[in-house]
C-alpha cells in the first residue's frame, strides 16, 4: 500500500493542500485553500504553507514527505523564475526553505510539470510510454512533456516564439477572455501552436489541461492535428496529486 502524502499548489490567487492516496490517486479528503499573500514573498509563503502543512498533519504519518508545486523553473530545488509570484523567488533554494520550515522532506516542482505527472500516472498519459505532451491552457501556456514516462522538467514550450510573439501571448485561455475571442477564432491560434509544437517534438499524444479544459469540446475538435489530442482527467487536482507523487518517488 503506498502512503498518504501532503500535494501543496502554489498559485498567483490562492495556495491549496490536501492529503493523496498514491494507490487511488485521489484526495482522503477536502482539499483547503488559503489565499496567497498580495506581497508573495518567499518568507510569506512559507507561513502559509506551514499553516496549510499543519491543518493536514494529522492526515499523514510523521516524517512523510510534502510535494510543493510553483509557479516557476525550478532546478534542483531552486526557483529560477517567477510567475505570478514575488520576484525575490529567483534564486531561493525553495526546497531549503520549505524543508527547515516544515521539519519534513520536501520536494518542490513546476507546477504544469506537476499536473503533467498525475496525468501520467492516474490521468489521461496513463499506460503511454511514449512522447507525451501535456500543456495547461490558462493565464500563460504551462507545458510537461514525457519520454517513456519520465518527466523532462522545465520545458517552458509556452514561451516558443511563433510568427514573432511569445506563444502563450497569443494563444493562453486568458487572452482569449481578454480579446474576446470566440472559440472558432482562438481555435486558429491553438491550431498555430499545436502544429509547431507537433513539428518540433512528434509526440504520441497532447494532453491539454487548465481550467478551460471543462469546455475542450468546444475547441479541440476545431484542430487538424495528427497527434491525438486529449483533455486532461484530473483538472484542478493535477497538481496537487502530481506534487505528491513526485515527492513520494524523488524525496
Amino acid at each position: 500500500m503506498a502512503p498518504t502524502i501532503l500535494g501543496i499548489d502554489i498559485g498567483g490567487s490562492g495556495i491549496k493542500g490536501a492529503p493523496v492516496d498514491l494507490d487511488a490517486g485521489r484526495f482522503t479528503r477536502e482539499r483547503i485553500k488559503i489565499a496567497t499573500p498580495e506581497e508573495s514573498t518567499p518568507e510569506a509563503v512559507a507561513d502559509v504553507v506551514a499553516d496549510l502543512v499543519d491543518q493536514l498533519a494529522d492526515e499523514v504519518e510523521d516524517g512523510t514527505p510534502v510535494g510543493i508545486t510553483v509557479p516557476a523553473v525550478v532546478d534542483h530545488g531552486v526557483v529560477r523564475t517567477a510567475a505570478n509570484i514575488d520576484k525575490d523567488w529567483i534564486g531561493t533554494d525553495a526546497e531549503k526553505l520549505f524543508r527547515e520550515r516544515l521539519g519534513r522532506p520536501v520536494h518542490v516542482l513546476n507546477d504544469a510539470d506537476a499536473a503533467g505527472v498525475a496525468e501520467m500516472h492516474f490521468g489521461a498519459g496513463k499506460g503511454n510510454d511514449g512522447v507525451v505532451l501535456l500543456t495547461t491552457l490558462g493565464t500563460g501556456i504551462g507545458s510537461a512533456l514525457f519520454v517513456g514516462g519520465r518527466l523532462l522538467p522545465n520545458t517552458e514550450l509556452g514561451h516558443l516564439e511563433i510568427d514573432g510573439h511569445d506563444a502563450e501571448t497569443r494563444a493562453a485561455s486568458s487572452v482569449k477572455d481578454e480579446e474576446g475571442l470566440s472559440y472558432k477564432d482562438w481555435a486558429k491560434r491553438l491550431q498555430r501552436y499545436y502544429s509547431h509544437v507537433e513539428a518540433l517534438l512528434w509526440p504520441d499524444l497532447i494532453i491539454v489541461g487548465g481550467g478551460v479544459s471543462r469546455k475542450a469540446d468546444k475547441f479541440l475538435p476545431r484542430l487538424e492535428l495528427r497527434t491525438p489530442i486529449v483533455p486532461a482527467e484530473l483538472r484542478n487536482e493535477a497538481g496537487i496529486i502530481g506534487a505528491a507523487w513526485q515527492a513520494a518517488h524523488e524525496s
